[in-house]
């Protein structure tokens, strides 16, 4: 037998059985059928409960046929990337099923009417009627207590990073530890009781102020992860040159890191966005549309959703999807428009 004739075959000696790339699909049909079955017979009437089975079916099925074919080895790895899809698949069918949800219900009224209108004198019983007013009043307060929030958490993160040592910086941290799990009626308890010292009316500016501070910890938080992230060679070529620490933050750190400090920006956004109570506490909702968030109530779109919704009646629960349909817009826009300008800020990089 010639030298060639050996070197040929040494790869298919060497090389073991195999499944094909298209036995985790195989497997997957094979497991949800199965469920479907056995939720049939069993009278189970959750599709929950058929998907669970289906999960657990897919997991030992690809067990089972791969330590069949390719030995326990590989099974055992085949197993842990069906534990990943299985967990994914849970993660994402929640939140498919919630947008589903919103946005099934939410475009029964939802029209150019419904955004350019408030509810004025429409009852809440009545059809018809708008957001504008909550849209307004929404814009207003998230986007005050983003000016406040946002320079006062990216400041308070590059001191924590560049300069914070000693007890200071330890007495910092641990505040902003305590900061980041304050549930929201507490801060607007909070602005409650200084507006009750100060005998002030509500309005939407102490919903802005309540919203700042549960806003502050998580851009905190997250700007600091990003700033720790940025080589110190870098840091340490700028002070090489000759140029001042405050400049190299500037011009260095803060450049290299924008994308993930506007992106820990826009989660903090997303999440105050979305707060009810020191909203309901502070700004007390108002049907007309009230453009001047230094006096008077103000309406938002969450306080506009839960009134809607506790309100009761087909109508009012048609307006409540719609305006969670908005809001969930909302938040959509404003990451999208993130993503854009941690792209459009990144520093260029060559080849």
């Amino acid at each position: 037998m010639s030298t060639a004739a050996v070197t040929d075959k040494r790869p298919g000696s060497l090389r073991g059985a195999s499944l094909p790339r298209w036995s985790p699909w195989a497997i997957a049909v094979g497991s949800v059928a199965v469920a479907v079955g056995i939720g049939l017979g069993a009278g189970l009437d959750s599709k929950v409960q058929w998907g669970l089975i289906a999960a657990i079916l897919f997991v030992l099925g690809t067990y089972g046929i791969a330590a069949r074919v390719e030995g326990r080895r590989q099974a055992k790895d085949r197993v842990a990337t069906s534990l990943v899809w299985v967990a994914f698949l849970l993660a994402v069918v929640p939140l498919v099923s919630l947008v589903w949800t919103t946005v099934s219900r939410g475009v029964k009224v939802l029209d150019v009417h419904f955004l350019t209108h408030s509810m004025g004198i429409v009852a809440d019983s009545e059809p018809g009627g708008g957001i504008y007013h909550a849209i307004v009043g929404s814009l207003e307060q998230v986007g005050l207590a983003t000016l406040i929030g946002a320079p006062i958490g990216v400041l308070t993160a590059v001191y924590l990073v560049e300069y914070g040592r000693g007890r200071l910086a330890q007495a910092v941290t641990f505040f902003v530890d305590v900061m980041t799990g304050i549930p929201s009626i507490v801060a607007g308890l909070f602005i409650l009781s200084l507006m009750l010292i100060m005998k002030l009316d509500p309005f939407g500016f102490a919903g802005s102020l309540a919203l700042a501070i549960l806003m502050m910890p998580v851009v905190v938080r997250s700007t600091e992860e990003m700033l720790k992230l940025v080589p110190n060679e870098l840091r340490e070529a700028s002070l090489a040159l000759g140029v001042p620490k405050w400049r190299t933050i500037l011009k260095v750190v803060l450049p290299t890191s924008i994308g993930g400090i506007t992106t820990g920006v826009m989660l903090a956004v997303a999440r105050i966005a979305g707060e009810t109570a020191p909203v309901l506490l502070l700004v007390w909702g108002n049907p007309f549309i009230n453009t001047n968030p230094f006096e008077g109530a103000q309406a938002s779109l969450p306080l506009y959703i839960y009134q809607q919704y506790a309100a009761g009646g087909d109508p009012a629960y048609d307006r409540a999807w719609a305006a969670s349909l908005t809001l969930i817009a909302f938040v959509m826009i404003l990451n999208l428009v993130a993503r854009g300008i941690a792209r459009w800020k990144a520093p260029k990089t060559g080849r």
